[in-house]
């Protein structure tokens, strides 16, 4: 009979309170293998919940009653075990040690030349990068570029990517495919009229769990049909040709990636790399997927409804001196009177003029970008800080906190509250980086 002595544990998870993160768990914890009768000599209620393998990674699914008991929002993730001898576990069945493991997923990305190089090696680099926060030894992905030809294949930036099989040799290949990408890129125009990319696209999408465009990569799967009768985005510069061009396909050109079925799309260049996030979440949870975010230092893991355009960059489209001026005046101060009426006094305009004006210079409605800036500013607290929502609704303007839920519902389909719980990162010290 196989037994283990481990001197502790860290599983991340989400507490009722709101924190989330690692928690560490000390032992020692008597464990026998999944072999045995499962018998935890430990007096830890989560420790209980584990039973079965020595060294169980990974999700530990419990019942709403548990969750309460241990007053916990979500579920726990066991992300790493010591033994007694102080190092992690090894993904092995040394001594007789069993672990749990998801089985390792195929993605197969498919560029071509001319293809933007970001597209490519930004969503692989937050997929691969999962292995930094997983069991040693686990490789959560199995990646495999395939184009025209195996070997290099010149990008738009001048820099080449190695193929590492053509076209005719991938589809020779009948392993499965987990999650099949097709990149974008300026050499879009000529890709969706290559027969041989089009062809080995059609086949691979018909075998494939999930099927993923970056950026204009929409364009192929528009080209093949796969896209017609779904909702779907892309670049924003590319979003009315493809409207005119594809008109059974629904665009939604504010959003940064959309999910129709097992299709899924993104908006342009670092967009790919908050799709990734989000398959990445669907694949190893959202722990993993907020850690990778942290290590990539992207702003956050963007929720695929919100605007491509952020309040601070749209601010810059403005050429006109009263306008800018009015814009960034918005962003400064959130919380004051913000009605047309006020800003077009501030601008020495009519309101109508003002009005007109805003609009021909910003594409939206001063009222639209007012709501936009305040979003952005409340979204900002709410992740970075512990204030109360209702201070947060009454410091960005939005006077109470059920107009700032009706905003949130409205521009990223959740609550202000659920929202925080989701995306708030907490503040952790140097030791929690992978080494």
């Amino acid at each position: 009979m196989a037994r283990a002595t481990v001197t502790g544990l860290i599983v991340g998870g989400t507490r009722a309170g709101g924190n989330g993160g690692f928690q560490a768990i000390v032992g020692p914890f008597d464990w026998r293998s999944a072999s045995d009768s499962g018998d935890i000599r430990s007096p830890h209620p989560i420790i209980r919940l584990l039973h079965g393998p020595i060294a169980r990674f990974g999700p530990i699914l419990m019942s709403e009653r548990t969750k309460k008991r241990l007053g916990r929002k979500g579920g726990v993730t066991v992300l790493t075990v010591f033994s007694a001898s102080g190092y992690c576990l090894p993904m092995t069945n040394a001594a007789n040690i069993q672990t749990r493991t998801a089985p390792q997923r195929r993605v197969v990305m498919v560029t071509y030349h001319d293809a933007h190089i970001l597209d490519v090696v930004g969503p692989l680099e937050v997929l691969t990068g999962a292995k930094l926060f997983l069991p040693q030894g686990t490789v959560p992905y199995d990646v495999h570029v395939v184009a025209q030809a195996a070997g290099p294949v010149r990008t738009t930036s001048g820099l080449t990517i190695e193929a590492d099989q053509s076209f005719a040799e991938a589809a020779e290949d009948a392993r499965p495919i987990d999650t099949l990408i097709v990149a974008g890129g300026h050499g879009t125009a000529q890709a969706i009229e290559d027969r041989e990319l089009l062809d080995f696209v059609a086949a691979a999408a018909g075998r494939a769990d999930r099927v993923v465009s970056i950026c204009t990569g929409a364009m192929i799967l528009a080209e093949l049909g796969l896209l017609d009768g779904r909702r779907a985005t892309t670049h924003w510069w590319w979003c009315p040709i493809l409207t005119k061009r594809y008109p059974r396909v629904s665009i939604e050109p504010d959003a940064i990636f959309v999910r129709d079925g097992n299709i899924w799309t993104s908006a342009g260049v670092t967009a790919g790399m908050d799709l990734a996030l989000a398959l990445l979440e669907e694949d190893w949870g959202h722990d993993i997927a907020l850690e990778v975010a942290r290590y990539n230092v992207m702003y956050m893991m963007r929720p695929g409804g919100q605007a491509q355009f952020s309040a601070s960059l749209l601010a810059q489209k403005a050429n006109d001196g009263k306008i800018a001026e009015t814009l960034a005046h918005i962003l400064d101060h959130v919380g004051e009177d913000l009605t047309v009426t006020s800003l077009a006094a501030r601008a020495c305009m009519s309101e109508r003029s003002f009005a007109r004006k805003f609009k021909e210079e910003m594409g939206v409605t001063p009222a639209h970008y007012v709501e936009m800036a305040r979003l952005q500013a409340a979204r900002v607290a709410l992740e970075q800080s512990t204030t109360p929502v209702d201070a947060i609704a009454l410091r960005s303007g939005f006077g109470n906190a059920e107009r700032m839920r009706r905003a949130f519902q409205r521009h990223l389909g959740v609550s202000a509250t659920d929202y925080r719980d989701r995306f708030r990162l907490t503040a952790r010290g140097p030791e929690a980086l992978p080494t």
